[in-house]
């Protein structure tokens, strides 16, 4: 058997999380894609990264390797949960002003084929259906290199205070 290993690293989140309730969600994360900004340390985990944001809208790009993989040698279910989860709410996250934050309520998930370790990059593209002050909903889809949808979802997310 032939040993792997993965590293994984991340940047402090504490200065990113400080300034959150200053800045308005889109500005947050476009801050982050620009590098002026830490990502959260669950993106290394993940081998996931936020790539675009805009209005009421999130693309992650992800890499899975078969260090993501289950018991029968397709990548965890979970990874594919987790970047439609993060997805949803960035999403949402663009259209909150400052002092907002949010949490997720709900999310429903609707695998439609495997994915493999030389599927990647996956995209996942969420977009806001109806923004909220209290409650907002989005919806997700994760594409694999060739294109072909593997999983969607709907999600609904709590917003609140952080000031």
């Amino acid at each position: 058997m032939t040993e792997r290993q993965s590293l994984i690293e991340w940047q402090d989140p504490a200065p990113g999380v400080q300034i959150m309730p200053t800045m308005n969600g889109l500005d947050y994360l476009q801050a982050m894609i620009d590098g002026a900004l830490p990502p959260p340390p669950i993106a290394s985990h993940m081998k996931m990264t936020l790539t675009e944001v805009g209005p009421g809208t999130a693309t992650f790009v992800c890499e899975p390797d078969e260090s993501h993989y289950n018991p029968i040698g397709t990548v965890h279910g979970g990874l594919v949960c987790t970047l439609l989860d993060s997805a949803l709410g960035c999403a949402v996250q663009t259209t909150l002003a400052k002092g907002q934050g949010y949490t997720s309520i709900q999310i429903t998930v609707n695998y439609l084929r495997p994915v493999f370790a030389g599927a990647g990059p996956l995209t996942c593209v969420a977009t806001v259906t109806k923004p909220g002050n209290r409650v907002a909903f989005a919806d997700g889809v994760v594409t694999d290199a060739s294109g072909k949808a593997v999983a969607t979802a709907t999600g609904s997310l709590l917003v609140f205070s952080i000031a």
